[in-house]
């Protein structure tokens, strides 16, 4: 069984940085396999912001709360009364959860990730075959057309956070109106 020591912490991030690309920031507990001199060399040589949540209060960061709330939403009508099956479902549960679109960011997870709707698994034998039947291609158009995948993926992320930012402002002024004035004599 592993342990949570930072070589297995190291080895558990850089599978993800290579399947999932490498994130602008990490935030993590103030655990000693997070908190180290090696751990920082790697969050550096990788460009990686490091943030710590606060201590004693994982619930600081509102946005897991959310997911996670979700995912477990989703999680128990899959499951229904046969809790022993969670780990079997949560493939199905994730992949229901990122491909769900959200008010608040305007899109999907999966679109901010991978700049594109999710492919179902025929959508992507049938890519599969047309990418075979048509490999030869220049590659300086080829980066050129990626440059502007990348470009394209940064001002959808935008828009998202700026959807994110007026979703915010919506609620609160539903939340203010509901507000009453007290006076107290």
């Amino acid at each position: 069984f592993p342990t949570n020591d930072a070589r297995v912490v190291f080895k558990f991030l850089k599978s993800l940085f290579v399947r999932f690309r490498t994130p602008r920031a990490i935030i993590s507990n103030r655990g000693t396999h997070f908190c180290n001199d090696q751990f920082a060399k790697v969050m550096l040589k990788y460009g990686v912001t490091h943030r710590l949540s606060t201590v004693y209060r994982p619930q600081a960061s509102g946005q897991v709360e959310v997911s996670n709330h979700g995912l477990k939403c989703i999680l128990e009508r899959t499951i229904g009364e046969n809790r022993a099956s969670w780990s079997d479902k949560l493939d199905d549960a994730l992949w229901a959860f990122r491909t769900a679109f959200k008010t608040p960011i305007g899109c999907t997870p999966h679109k901010l990730v991978d700049r594109k709707a999710c492919d179902l698994p025929i959508e992507l034998e049938h890519k599969a075959y047309w990418a075979l039947k048509h490999c030869n291609f220049d590659l300086k158009i080829a980066g050129d057309h990626h440059k502007v995948q990348l470009n394209e993926l940064n001002e959808l992320r935008d828009q998202a956070y700026e959807n994110s930012l007026i979703y915010k402002e919506k609620t609160k002024k539903i939340h203010d109106s509901k507000i009453k004035n007290r006076v107290f004599w």
